[in-house]
């Protein structure tokens, strides 16, 4: 039976997304929602949570509280954590994985913490049942959160499991792919109209096609993926569950007449797109699906077609890599505003001396954080005779 105990729940997200994540959520109708630095806070009960981690594109876990309470030292720590029923989450015979995050407190060692919380739980199993659950970093049944700060406790379970990025649909990796949370930013920070082309003139594995495809189809980023932490706890409905991504799958639309266009060098990347399209459960032979090998600077764009161009271009990550690329965005912009009047542009900038060589004034610059790199969303319409320098 599914549980109507409601609990605070924390979605979070890469820094820079919080806003998207909000006016997610208050699409999916969660309660309570509040916004955070790295995420959002929510109030839901158990089919709730499923929603959220069916649901969310931008999010990349979703916790769920226990307590909170004061812990100076190990022995205060251990009992906070033993006063929970942890067999409602976990059989005897199951194992576990504790994560801590510790600032501005006496407890100040990360793997102390860690342990004595570990410690409580197992310890609990063994008093009641003489068998203790053991420890798995790897595809533990669940995940346990402690962050202490001020040495205030908070005590939570991880209901995704592994990060919510994983879709499920990513069978080919490409070089250095973007993660899909942040594909999925790119179309949810514009104001694509969901009919428009979409195109990607760096296109490597695909990531904003596949996303972009998978919100004009309106088809749940949880579909494709094969498991989330809940699944392994205690009680879980497993049969309510299936009924509900039944349900979600059942809302999934055809992908109609929208195009996709890719381009990149590589012709293996394009091989890869492809996969990547079938595994998200698009049909990348459709004629709707338009992947061809060259260079981003001769990729066709229409006049007065006003498509959707998002995109993740390189961006160096090496000593001297930033200047060589100068040119090459140089070069885009001014085809950009040569051609693309109109068009709604979405693209993820690693450096602004690259930013600043589109010459593209008109556009917003949103920080984001893809990783330990600082970004920019470079986001608006390209506007007509756009100034040039």
């Amino acid at each position: 039976m599914v549980s109507r105990e409601r609990r605070i729940c924390f979605a979070t997200c890469a820094p820079g997304l919080e806003p998207l994540l909000h006016a997610e959520m208050d699409g999916l109708r969660l309660a309570k929602v509040e916004r955070q630095v790295g995420g959002c806070y929510f109030e839901a009960d158990e089919a709730e949570i499923w929603r959220a981690n069916m649901g969310l594109r931008t999010a990349v876990r979703v916790l769920v509280r226990l307590s909170r309470f004061e812990a100076t030292d190990g022995d205060a720590l251990y009992a906070g954590v033993m006063a929970e029923d942890w067999s409602r989450f976990l059989a005897p015979e199951g194992t576990l994985r504790v994560d801590a995050k510790v600032k501005f407190s006496k407890l100040d060692h990360t793997q102390f913490v860690e342990q004595r919380v570990k410690d409580a739980i197992v310890d609990q199993f063994l008093k009641a049942h003489g068998v203790r659950p053991s420890v798995d970093k790897l595809e533990p049944d669940l995940r346990v959160g402690i962050h202490l700060y001020k040495d205030r406790v908070t005590l939570q379970v991880d209901s995704s499991g592994h990060s919510l990025h994983r879709r499920g649909w990513r069978r080919a990796q490409g070089i250095a792919p973007l993660a899909e949370t942040l594909g999925a930013a790119l179309v949810l920070s514009s104001n694509w109209n969901r009919r428009a082309p979409v195109l990607d003139p760096f296109v490597g594995s695909g990531t904003v096609l596949v996303e972009a495809a998978l919100i004009a189809t309106g088809r749940a980023p949880g579909l494709t993926r094969p498991r989330f932490g809940f699944e392994a706890w205690q009680g879980h409905d497993a049969s309510a569950f299936d009924a509900y991504r039944a349900e979600l799958a059942a809302d999934v639309r055809p992908l109609g007449k929208l195009r996709l266009v890719g381009c990149d060098l590589d012709p293996a990347r394009l091989d890869d797109v492809r996969t990547n399209l079938a595994a998200a459960g698009l049909d990348p032979e459709s004629k709707g699906v338009d992947l061809t090998e060259g260079n981003a600077l001769d990729m066709e764009l229409k006049p007065g077609w006003n498509a959707f161009l998002a995109t993740n271009p390189p961006y160096g990550q090496r000593l001297g890599d930033v200047a060589e690329l100068v040119p090459l965005f140089q070069h885009l912009g001014r085809k950009w505003r040569e051609e693309a009047t109109g068009y709604e542009l979405s693209i993820l900038s690693g450096d602004p001396k690259l930013a600043d060589a589109l010459a593209l004034p008109e556009l917003t610059r949103t920080p984001i954080l893809n990783g330990a790199i600082e970004c920019e969303r470079l986001g608006g319409v390209v506007a007509e005779r756009a100034a040039t320098r």
